[in-house]
């Protein structure tokens, strides 16, 4: 059954495919609540979405800043019934062109924004979903958690962390009406993307890893991941015996 929110709450909406997110939701009727760091991109994100007859609220926030992102959904859920919250922030790091490898502030940060910040924002929105026992979560995995790549230690182990808390609260809030939704997405083009070292195959543009995003959550799939090829070939190394992963991995160049 398609499901068609009307308020969306979209975290790291200044991103590569936070931005596509917004353009998708933008339309009339529908009230977009968008989060970023960035001031000047969030307030173009916001002027775009206006001119496409979207009500807007922005919130220029660092979500490692975590009581105020606490005390901002707060008030968001106060004031407004969220439909769907895409929790959508992320950062990268990597070991380094020479393979130095990662700074523990860069380690420290990365936990705080895509793991911490993630279940924060779960946590500050979920009470009033389960109070209407209503609404759907999407949280923003990578077919990076399926098998460590050794370029990014932290991020895999990030974005797998996000897959096995999506999973798990996907089975605990079904029966409350709560959907809940991993999304894992291969390459898709952002400045984010652009900045991790190794190679890239199936490098999709934002736009229409998005289309393949919302289709997935109308259609309340648990796992929303492509691209196929890619998806079928990390799941792959996720139940192969390790060494013959780590084969396969030297061999498309993945090399720590």
């Amino acid at each position: 059954m398609a499901m068609t929110p009307r308020t969306v709450l979209i975290t790291g909406a200044t991103g590569g495919i936070g931005g596509a997110l917004v353009e998708s939701y933008a339309e009339p009727g529908n009230t977009l609540i968008l989060q970023g760091r960035n001031a000047p991109r969030l307030a173009e994100q916001a002027a775009f979405a206006q001119a496409r007859g979207a009500r807007v609220l922005t919130q220029v926030l660092d979500v490692r800043d975590r009581p105020a992102l606490a005390a901002w959904l707060r008030e968001v859920c106060s004031q407004e019934q969220v439909d769907l919250l895409i929790v959508n922030a992320g950062v990268n790091t990597n070991i380094g062109p020479d393979g130095a490898g990662e700074r523990w502030e860069d380690i420290e940060a990365l936990i705080d924004v895509n793991l911490l910040a993630a279940m924060a924002t779960v946590d500050g929105v979920l009470p009033s979903m389960r109070a209407r026992g209503a609404g759907q979560i999407a949280l923003i995995s990578s077919l990076a958690a399926y098998f460590g790549l050794p370029v990014t230690p932290s991020y895999c182990a990030s974005k797998a962390a996000v897959k096995v808390y999506g999973e798990a609260l996907r089975g605990w809030l079904a029966p409350e009406g709560v959907r809940v939704n991993v999304v894992m997405p291969g390459y898709v083009e952002s400045q984010m993307c652009h900045d991790m070292p190794g190679p890239k195959p199936f490098l999709w543009p934002a736009d229409k890893a998005v289309r393949c995003i919302r289709r997935g959550l109308e259609r309340n799939r648990p796992r929303i991941s492509f691209p196929f090829p890619l998806n079928f070939g990390t799941w792959w190394l996720s139940v192969l015996p390790p060494a013959i992963s780590e084969r396969i991995l030297r061999l498309i160049g993945y090399r720590g």
